[in-house]
């Protein structure tokens, strides 16, 4: 029997990531060509930056698939509030900035920094430990379910009041999964539902954006030169690819007309390029590194890992298919990177280490 010192990571789950990143770079890079196209923003400087980015999350990913992972156990503590001041620096004028009507980044001279990428993942090592030390307990009202309610409202205070909604929704839908996976009551998981729809509701008639893309959500066709002109453009270059696509670099939709399309339109163009069969492959991926990375999750004996492993699948998985999803329709638009493929470096470089982290975990499968 292999010990912890001797086993391996997961070998599939190691091919699927690399797959991933070389697939998504390569679409990267086509996709930067329509952003370079209508900025003063120079090829090689954009594409270059996203090289670093990869280079820098690869090497923290395999450290940390070397770094036991119990030992994030210990400082989970201190990781959810390191995370929570970040965050909290973002309202803090000189340091924190933002751009149209949203504060989510830190200036740190050199770069730029965006800290709800740090709570997601906080949140996430935090949640594995206490649920795994609370067991049967967190079925009580006093000593389970209210405390963990505490938590996640404090981190929907910080991230409605940047105001970043498609982060949130992720992090409440992996924290929610923890909690149930963990043992909690249903008739608590019902209460925290009926919450964040009368908040939902509240935010919609309080934040006219949301209420912008609620319509646009249900009726892409309204206000198609306004609200809708993203939704619209993404759904052209997806039916234009047809069932092979226009082929590598022949985007039309990204010189003109797909707002951000090495951000969250990135998906479109990859659709417009390589047709149905591409995204296809790109759906297939992450539901492969969905499906295969909860097995493997699943199989963990210790508590904590499995939690821990789950959560940090779920967060890689959820944020990638909520992109998708609202790339052609079926979420509303959110705003949220493609994961290994979009631009977005805080959210790449915390991806890669998460990536890092299952693969160490996966080591106990392997002993």
């Amino acid at each position: 029997m292999k010990t912890a010192k001797t086993a391996k990571p997961d070998r599939f789950l190691f091919s699927l990531i690399l797959i991933l990143i070389t697939g998504g770079f390569v679409i990267f890079s086509s996709a930067a060509l329509g952003q370079v196209g209508r900025t003063s923003a120079s090829f090689s400087v954009v594409v270059l930056k996203q090289l670093l980015v990869l280079f820098l999350g690869f090497v923290m990913m395999l450290i940390a698939s070397k770094v036991p992972y119990k030992s994030w156990r210990k400082y989970s503590p201190y990781i959810f509030a390191l995370a929570l001041v970040l965050t909290s620096l973002v309202f803090v004028p000189g340091i924190g900035f933002g751009t149209n009507g949203a504060r989510r980044w830190l200036d740190l001279g050199f770069t730029t920094f965006q800290p709800s990428e740090f709570l997601k993942f906080g949140l996430i090592v935090f949640l594995a430990a206490w649920l795994a030390a609370r067991k049967e307990k967190i079925r009580n009202l006093k000593e389970g379910f209210l405390p963990f309610l505490i938590f996640l409202s404090v981190v929907c205070l910080l991230l409605l009041k940047q105001p970043d909604t498609g982060t949130l929704i992720v992090a409440i839908f992996v924290a929610l999964s923890l909690f149930m996976i963990a043992g909690g009551r249903w008739s608590h998981l019902f209460i925290i539902i009926l919450l964040g729809i009368l908040l939902t509701g509240a935010l919609i008639w309080t934040r006219p954006y949301l209420k912008d893309r609620l319509v646009t959500y249900l009726d892409p066709q309204k206000d198609s030169r306004g609200a809708s002109w993203q939704i619209n453009q993404s759904l052209i270059a997806i039916g234009s690819g047809g069932l092979v696509g226009r082929g590598f670099g022949q985007s039309i939709q990204k010189f003109n007309f797909l707002p951000e399309p090495i951000g969250d339109s990135i998906f479109a163009v990859a659709a417009e390029e390589f047709g149905f069969i591409g995204s296809t492959i790109i759906v297939g991926l992450f539901l492969l590194l969905a499906l295969w990375g909860l097995k493997l999750m699943n199989k963990v004996k210790d508590s904590f890992g499995r939690l821990l492993g789950i959560g940090l699948v779920f967060l890689i998985t959820v944020q990638s298919f909520v992109n998708i999803g609202a790339m052609i329709g079926i979420f509303p638009l959110t705003g949220l990177p493609l994961l290994f493929i979009s631009q977005g470096g805080s959210a790449l470089f915390f991806a890669l280490i998460e990536v890092g982290i299952i693969l160490n975990i996966s080591k106990e499968v392997r002993k």
